[in-house]
């Protein structure tokens, strides 16, 4: 068996070899020189935004080192040669903020010339609309520590970060229409009252509660589930949940 171990890893190498052999042959018979270009640094930031107390907020890190250090940052870091974009922002979300399984949606390339005082870097920023309690949030290795700020009352923000949330929030609100993004931060069952609240809030205004309404239960991208719920002092709400065969519809 072990010998057999050996062959197979010996043929694998030989093909290997034998492939990289031919790219050499390839591009000298092409004359390709690798090095014609400069090859800029590829980072990746992740944009995780959240409901939290009646508010949308964002999680950031306390930068722990140059440049930028002990500014607040939205998570993120370089890419590694053998790692796909998606993989090293997963790592870096983990590594800075401890969160982990988290479902990611490429949102926009960024690559600004001067954005980086450290080399020419060029960042893909990904983003998540989620639930925070889920989370366990915490300060990783590579940050002195993490939070959740409001989008609307930010403190000073390290490189163009503040670009980056401009983007997010803009992105964010034009979704709305045409997605069910908004569900990612309610409950399974919810009422109306509580649906247009998480519209609110994103839009940062007040919206017609009889428009509201009537756009929203035309589309059949509700249930009702036949149950209700008491908000404060008002008559029992209806209770609806998301109707994913309907999502088409929005």
């Amino acid at each position: 068996m072990e010998e057999q171990r050996t062959a197979i890893s010996s043929i694998s190498e030989g093909s290997e070899a034998t492939s990289n052999d031919e790219q050499v042959v390839e591009e000298s018979a092409h004359h390709y020189d690798v090095n014609k270009y400069e090859r800029p640094s590829v980072t990746v930031d992740v944009v995780m935004m959240s409901l939290r107390q009646r508010d949308l907020q964002v999680l950031l890190i306390k930068r722990r080192s140059w440049p930028y250090e002990g500014m607040w940052a939205i998570p993120g870091g370089f890419v590694n040669i053998d790692e796909s974009l998606e993989t090293a922002a997963k790592r870096e979300l983990q590594e800075e903020t401890g969160v982990q399984d988290v479902y990611l949606e490429q949102l926009y390339t960024f690559g600004d010339p001067g954005r980086d005082p450290r080399t020419r870097v060029i960042t893909v920023v990904y983003f998540a609309l989620l639930d925070s309690e889920r989370l366990q949030v915490r300060a990783a290795s590579d940050a002195a520590d993490v939070g959740w700020f409001s989008v609307y009352d930010l403190p000073p923000l390290a490189f163009d970060h503040g670009m980056f949330l401009d983007y997010t929030l803009n992105r964010l609100r034009g979704k709305l229409e045409y997605t069910t993004i908004a569900f990612n931060l309610l409950p399974e069952q919810f009422t109306l009252r509580e649906l247009q609240r998480v519209y609110e809030i994103i839009h940062h205004r007040r919206l017609d509660k009889r428009n509201f309404r009537k756009k929203i239960l035309s589309t059949n991208i509700l249930e009702d589930t036949g149950e209700k719920k008491m908000e404060g002092t008002h008559r029992p709400a209806r209770l609806y949940r998301f109707n994913p065969a309907a999502e088409h519809k929005l």
